[in-house]
């Protein structure tokens, strides 16, 4: 019997059709699995799971509880609990579990959809593709695959670095009070609102760059498909949660991402680049972690720059450390007022499915950051014009709105 990777591989290379009977060594699990992972969790069990030599280590290093056993012994994962975080590919020796594969309907979407298909790319894909890919050249890449267009998340992440700014002016203004970030990282959030959620109080209810970007193309184009691109399974289940489920249709990672690229001989290096310059500084730093803090930092510098605001912050990346600065949070060992979480190492360059090491992506990151034409948000004419065309007068109004960055916790 063949293994899910081998199935999945050998339909983007065409050597099994889907419009033809699915042949015998083939697992017809795998099969509904690639052609509907809608219905499974982030990551998946490419084979049963007997008990192992290390005492079931996917289910301890599990803090979400998300994988169950049956009546017979056997684990699962489940789709409801599982936050895509991939601490459970990790401690598996055995490399039984894999991350689900969205390539198949992304691609059906792509070549059958009447209406735009736009592709939402994180600000860690920089580098990713190549030391010679830019941005651009992926955007040329991405249309030559069917997208009608590519835009950079990270001009929503200035966006939400103006809220996230406003947010921490208006509820820290005494010794004591904080604030948690909660932009970017779908494992981050989860942990607050399933395990610390007595926390939640001290969290905006900001939706995500992701979430922020999609809606905006949605109003300006309601029928149209959006695709996410990024480092991170976790994505995927943000885009499915009930809340926020209007604004991204597929996620892809970055892996997938290649695989579809090699699939279609497409080589992104040697394609035009169709520059496009629409993020600050800011929001670029998003994909590592400090950048969030920083962002936030500056913009509420350069906000009340009358009252000399000075916003402490500390960082956490990788689930226990951020585990354990929520504990010196509630045990008040610490006299910051930001806190910001990250669910990787090193933050979004650092997540499992990116195509280069975390320290490699990190430079990618900070070297485009010092390339950004504009320094904060409020240089951005962009982000200017994307609040006009919305309807908000002031960046105060963007605390008010509900219908676009806000959502529930």
């Amino acid at each position: 019997m063949k293994t899910f990777d081998e199935l999945y591989k050998d339909i983007l290379n065409r050597k099994v059709k889907l419009e033809e009977p699915l042949p015998p060594q083939y697992d017809s699990r795998h099969l509904d699995c690639l052609l509907h992972p809608e219905k499974y969790a982030p990551v998946i069990p490419v084979s049963d799971c007997e008990k192992c030599a290390y005492d079931r280590a996917c289910r301890q290093s599990c803090i979400f509880d998300a994988i169950i056993r049956d009546e017979e012994g056997k684990l699962s994962i489940s789709p409801k609990l599982c936050s895509g975080c991939g601490a459970c590919m990790d401690a598996c020796s055995m490399e039984r579990l894999t991350a689900r594969k969205d390539v198949l309907p992304v691609m059906k979407a792509v070549r059958e959809a009447k209406e735009p298909v736009y592709l939402l790319v994180a600000p860690a894909a920089v580098g990713q593709f190549g030391k010679d890919v830019t941005l651009g050249k992926l955007r040329t890449a991405a249309k030559a695959l069917g997208f009608t267009g590519m835009v950079e998340v990270a001009l929503f992440a200035d966006i939400l670095t103006l809220k996230e700014a406003l947010e921490y002016d208006r509820h820290v203004k005494k010794k004591g009070d904080y604030q948690l970030t909660s932009c970017c990282c779908p494992v981050w959030i989860a942990m607050i609102r399933k395990i610390f959620h007595e926390l939640l109080p001290h969290v905006p209810g900001a939706v995500s760059p992701m979430i922020a970007c999609g809606r905006m193309i949605k109003r300006l184009h309601p029928d149209a498909v959006t695709v996410f691109l990024g480092p991170c399974l976790a994505k995927k289940k943000e885009a499915e949660e009930p809340d926020i489920a209007d604004a991204v249709d597929y996620v892809l990672t970055f892996q997938e991402m290649q695989d579809i690229l090699t699939a279609a001989d497409i080589h992104p290096g040697k394609l035009a680049d169709m520059k496009k310059e629409h993020a600050s500084e800011a929001g670029r730093l998003y994909a590592r972690t400090g950048g969030v803090s920083r962002a936030v930092e500056n913009m509420v510098q350069q906000l009340r720059a009358d009252r000399n605001i000075a916003v402490k912050a500390e960082q956490a990346d990788g689930t226990r450390a951020c585990m354990e600065m929520i504990e010196r949070i509630r045990a008040e060992k610490t006299d910051a007022s930001f806190f910001e979480g990250m669910g990787c190492v090193g933050g979004c360059v650092g997540g499992p499915k990116v195509l280069l090491s975390r320290e490699e992506g990190k430079q990618y990151v900070d070297d485009y950051a010092e390339a950004a034409e504009f320094r904060t948000p409020l240089e951005n004419p962009y982000v200017l014009k994307i609040l006009e065309e919305l309807g908000f007068h002031t960046v105060e109004e963007l605390l008010e709105d509900e219908s676009l960055l806000t959502r529930r916790l």
